[in-house]
């Protein structure tokens, strides 16, 4: 599944990009999908939860794929 989420910041860290998605109910949910490599950005695994998303960049959890706009 595809969809994005919108930023009025020039970034977002990407455990709050999850959490705005939808994909993680707390910080310390997304921390620990993170630590388990279960996220990718931009096609590559990303291990830090404070990884500055920016527009035009994408994330993808469980089968969601979310680009940041």
């Amino acid at each position: 599944m595809e969809s994005s989420i919108s930023i009025k910041d020039e970034f977002i860290k990407l455990g709050q990009a999850m959490k705005l998605a939808g994909l993680a109910d707390s910080g310390v949910e997304a921390k620990i999908f993170i630590e388990e490599g279960r996220v990718t950005v931009n096609g590559e695994r990303e291990l830090r939860r404070g990884r500055k998303l920016y527009k035009g960049d994408s994330f993808s959890f469980d089968g969601n794929t979310i680009r940041v706009s």
